[in-house]
């Protein structure tokens, strides 16, 4: 009979170990498989980002170039709807409120955040500290619709707000805030100051329990104040969460819609018109397709503009 299977050493009859050839080669097909199997399991999550966010983009971008009323025939345009957008003083005012909102959003949010995160971390006791992060990160749970339709409630001109103000003699500057025209869009930032606070001091919290308690004990040893403190040795550690919490609340500004739409609707006039309510406007009422595709899009490579730099600054002081 013919030998089969693997060779067979003569003097001790036990089977021959493998060459390095096919050690290599058996090494590559497990890595292989192993890769295989790796994207089964990433296979649905790609295919659902695929459906439901690339699909769409690439939707997006191309209804850009067309007129087109979601119903009839598309027309090319080419560019025309972009040349719009930045040429329609409504639709750059949009893009100018929303920037305006970076401030309520984004600033204020980080800015109080960090504080309240470094006075809590340095005097709160574990038991007050957690009841202080429970009752700060609450406004972060409730949904933006719900928050929207609460403080609409308050800042109206029987509203809670306004009653505050009257027991304390100052009446007369009560005034439907969401209804002012001046005072509208300061009106729904602090309301994105509200949600957002709480998410901003819990992550930054967070971030001082990573640093070294050490470097505090020297820096109080050196006299520091609570002011140096936050300067040399908070800021340096959490560069990271600062980057994340930045990111975040730029989004949100830039891409604000629940809290508009419910709140103010973006009036009155078009004192809190942002660029979401006038995707939508343009949309599916006034049946422009293309031109709120183009400005959807534009809205899109301004949140990368804005948030690509902080990734990078983030990345860079982190390491």
């Amino acid at each position: 009979m013919g030998q089969t299977g693997a060779p067979m050493n003569r003097s001790s009859g036990a089977a021959a170990p493998p060459s390095r050839l096919e050690r290599r080669t058996l090494r590559s097909w497990r890595v292989r498989r192993q890769r295989f199997r790796g994207w089964l399991f990433v296979l649905p999550a790609l295919l659902m980002y695929g459906v439901f966010v690339l699909q769409p983009l690439f939707l997006t971008i191309q209804y850009s170039f067309y007129s087109w009323d979601g119903i009839t025939a598309a027309t090319w345009v080419g560019f025309s709807n972009y040349a719009r957008v930045f040429t329609d003083a409504d639709l750059l005012g949009t893009i100018f409120n929303s920037f305006r909102l970076l401030v309520f959003f984004s600033l204020l949010p980080v800015g109080l955040g960090l504080v309240t995160a470094s006075l809590m971390h340095r005097v709160a006791a574990d038991r007050f500290g957690s009841i202080a992060r429970s009752v700060i990160f609450l406004p972060q749970v409730i949904p933006l619709v719900a928050a929207g339709i609460i403080w609409r409630w308050l800042l109206s001109l029987p509203g809670l707000v306004n009653q505050v103000l009257d027991w304390f003699g100052l009446g007369g500057i009560a005034r439907a805030w969401l209804g002012d025209f001046d005072t509208a869009l300061p009106a729904v930032g602090m309301i994105g100051v509200w949600v957002l606070l709480g998410f901003c001091t819990v992550l930054l919290q967070t971030g001082m329990a990573k640093i070294n308690p050490e470097l505090y004990e020297a820096a109080r040893l050196d006299g520091a104040g609570w002011w140096a403190e936050l300067r040399a040795v908070t800021i340096p550690g959490i560069r990271y969460e600062l980057g994340v919490c930045l990111t975040v609340t730029a989004i949100a500004a830039l891409a604000a819609f629940d809290i508009v739409y419910v709140s103010t609707g973006g009036g009155p006039g078009r004192a809190t018109s942002v660029p979401g309510i006038k995707i939508y406007i343009e949309a599916f009422l006034q049946r422009r397709v293309g031109l709120a595709s183009a400005l959807a899009v534009v809205l899109m490579c301004l949140v990368l503009a804005v948030i690509l730099p902080i990734q990078r600054l983030s990345r860079e002081t982190s390491e």
